[in-house]
């Protein structure tokens, strides 16, 4: 292990970005004294969630279940997987849930040094691209990174980008990540609209979620809810997803029932 010190210059802002990588040449296995063998891990690395974000005229929303899953077991039902990076920007987590936790760390450490040296935030463009210069060392191991960040610039506005931990990094107006990503996208194609309004937007983000957890076995729990504008972040209270699942049951009842009489 050793540290390799990058001094980027940015042409687009004048700015240096220092980064420091802690960097490891095979992370899927370490070394015993002799360098003749190598010992892995003795268990497959097995993960599995839904996180969510989008763009809408009022800001960005993102959300995400708050289970933790190991292959089969439910290794914790109260995980948070959105984690404030400063006062205007937000990161949804999946993958590794120690390697998200430690990532998200560093990402913070760095955005607050660099807040320190220029009085001022770094761009939610420039966090993506810090991080994803920060990961790319990774590739090919089995480091396991996938952040959503969801932010708002005092200059461009909001701002949705994904990097993952083989320093991808792309920028859109919809993401969802993780094993139930496919059935919150059937929720969001089918409800997003740039005109909502912050309930409506609300309530689609609640809605993705809850059906991504219902069919997805590693996904489930609560649902934690985050609303970014210009203003900042403001969290919405946790809920219970079997709650949600009750009052769903029940709706469809009463529209049974209704049909029934009716017929």
């Amino acid at each position: 292990i050793y540290l390799l010190k990058m001094n980027k210059y940015n042409t687009h802002t004048h700015t240096h970005i220092y980064m420091i990588y802690d960097y490891i040449s095979n992370s899927a296995s370490f070394c015993l004294p002799n360098h003749s063998t190598t010992v892995r891990r003795p268990f497959p690395l097995s993960h599995g969630t839904t996180t969510l974000g989008f763009i809408f005229q009022g800001g960005v929303i993102a959300a995400a279940d708050t289970r933790a899953s190991a292959g089969g077991l439910v290794a914790c039902p109260a995980v948070h997987k959105i984690t404030p990076i400063h006062s205007h920007l937000v990161v949804t987590s999946s993958g590794s849930g120690a390697d998200c936790m430690l990532w998200e760390r560093i990402l913070t450490r760095e955005i607050r040094l660099y807040q320190l040296r220029h009085r001022r935030r770094l761009s939610i463009r420039g966090t993506a691209k810090l991080l994803s210069f920060m990961l790319h060392p990774f590739k090919g191991t089995e480091v396991c990174v996938a952040l959503t960040l969801c932010g708002w610039d005092k200059e461009s506005g909001p701002k949705l980008i994904y990097v993952c931990s083989d320093g991808a990094r792309l920028q859109g107006d919809i993401f969802s990540v993780g094993s139930g990503s496919p059935y919150a996208y059937g929720v969001l194609d089918g409800g997003l609209k740039w005109s909502l309004s912050k309930d409506e937007a609300i309530s689609l983000a609640r809605e993705a979620v809850f059906r991504a957890t219902h069919r997805d076995a590693y996904s489930g729990n609560n649902v934690d809810l985050f609303h970014i504008t210009a203003q900042g972040w403001s969290q919405r209270k946790r809920e219970d997803l079997k709650e949600e699942y009750y009052r769903d049951m029940e709706k469809r009842s009463k529209d049974r029932r209704g049909k029934i009489k009716r017929e």
